[in-house]
């Protein structure tokens, strides 16, 4: 197992963590922001002495990678660089849709066996973007910046129930109306709960190039979408 600093950032929480051997020892959270630049780097600092105290040599830093807030990619992929440069450990690019589903199926908040998992970040008016993956985070369908209608899932739903959840949900459940539609309050990227996909990319080799890494969002997402979403 690692030591790894985590960082989320990509809406308006400013979230670190510090986890080890499968389990967060670290935490600080503020949700009254954007307020990232005056924030993260008190969180990394007291992160990073707190492992310094209790004498954990850190080996990777987790980064939120998207897609979400520009400015909020913005300051925590530049927050990780430096304390990657300056320790000389490894950098993770954690995606903030797949980030969102590890709290739903760590507190087992999805009851059927073949269920859907729907992470969305609010855009604007009916536009979201979101991506599905199955219970196992296999994924279902790619991110897409959709503009939620009645039909935008449907042939998901027609099929097994979906669980829609994250802060581009809960304008849409009203126009997803459909019996196998389901709806999770509450669930936000957050720094805590990065380790397990953190750990298995560490364990798989799935680290970055420091020097190169730019947030999906910042590179692919915006190329691709409809030009009325930017």
């Amino acid at each position: 197992m690692s030591c790894i600093l985590n960082i989320e950032t990509s809406t308006n929480v400013c979230s670190v963590s510090v986890s080890e051997n499968g389990a967060c020892i670290f935490n600080q959270e503020d949700h009254t922001g954007p307020n990232h630049n005056e924030r993260l780097g008190k969180f990394v600092d007291e992160a990073l002495s707190f492992a310094e105290s209790h004498a954990i040599p850190l080996d990777a830093v987790a980064v939120s990678c998207g897609p979400g807030s520009y400015t909020g990619l913005r300051i925590g992929t530049s927050m990780a660089k430096g304390v990657c440069y300056g320790r000389g450990v490894s950098l993770v690019a954690i995606p903030t849709l797949e980030l969102m589903c590890v709290p739903v199926l760590l507190l087992e908040m999805v009851k059927e066996e073949n269920a859907l998992l729907c992470p969305m970040i609010d855009a604007r008016r009916m536009e979201v973007y979101a991506q599905i993956f199955d219970r196992a985070l296999h994924e279902v369908r790619p991110i897409q910046a959709d503009v939620v209608d009645a039909d935008t899932y449907r042939k998901y739903l027609d099929e097994r129930p979906v669980y829609f959840f994250g802060n581009g949900a809960a304008k849409c459940m009203d126009v997803i109306a459909h019996p196998n539609a389901r709806y999770i309050d509450g669930i936000e990227p957050l720094a805590k709960n990065m380790f397990p996909l953190a750990e298995r990319r560490i364990a798989q080799g799935q680290t970055e190039d420091v020097a190169y890494f730019v947030p999906f969002y910042l590179k692919d997402f915006v190329a691709k979408m409809p030009k009325k979403l930017l």
